[in-house]
């Protein structure tokens, strides 16, 4: 039987707060082989926040897109929602492209507040979990973006491809293999609304239940 741990929920927009317990009460859904991944994730955290106390989290995909900018958004969230403040969350690829809309759309469906700032082809996007928290940029780049840390960091790679074709992440401290199935390979189709939503979800149960393994820890 998990384990849950009573915190102080913060103050969050009612359709987030719904999902979130529905997103705590699928820890089971997590198949053994994956939660040794998650472990070592949590493990790796919270050693940072040991020697540290803080720990830089960077989700790495190629065209930081989809998968890392959803890792870094769900991470910040439940890093945020068990009290681990000095956790900070980024995203980055080997190439910058734009935050895929279908993606953005996932997120505003379970009750995230997102504003697009600009028009441009690689747009920035306001993002916020909260009424009266400052709100979060988010747009695509490089893992080496100057908005980025660019040492003492983890770097957790969330696709293979960036996996292979980073074997060497500068300026990180520790490399961790966390990949997922694109949801792009639905793109264009009728299942592209459902994909995106159930990777979403994928991502944040298994983000969520590292985060937990963290805060048990402290």
């Amino acid at each position: 039987m998990y384990r849950n741990i009573t915190i102080k929920i913060p103050l969050m927009y009612p359709t987030l707060t719904t999902h979130i317990k529905n997103i705590i009460q699928g820890f089971s859904s997590i198949g053994n082989n994956r939660k040794i991944l998650l472990d070592q994730l949590a493990a790796s955290i919270s050693q940072q926040l040991y020697i540290k106390e803080a720990a830089k989290l960077i989700f790495i995909c190629t065209h930081n897109s989809r998968r890392s900018q959803l890792a870094e958004i769900w991470a910040k969230q439940a890093a945020e929602y068990y009290g681990l403040k000095t956790i900070s969350t980024y995203s980055g690829g080997t190439e910058s492209t734009a935050f895929y809309p279908t993606a953005i759309a996932a997120l505003e469906k379970v009750g995230f507040d997102i504003t697009k700032t600009s028009s441009l082809s690689n747009p920035k996007y306001q993002i916020q979990f909260r009424e009266y928290a400052n709100h979060q940029i988010f747009f695509s780049k490089k893992y080496t973006n100057e908005f980025n840390p660019q040492d003492g960091f983890l770097a957790i790679m969330v696709c293979s491809d960036a996996d292979e074709k980073c074997p060497i992440v500068l300026g990180a401290i520790e490399r961790i293999s966390l990949p997922y199935i694109d949801p792009k390979i639905a793109d264009g189709t009728t299942e592209e609304t459902r994909i995106y939503e159930a990777r979403s979800l994928e991502i944040a149960t298994e983000l969520f239940y590292v985060m937990q393994e963290v805060k048990k820890n402290r």
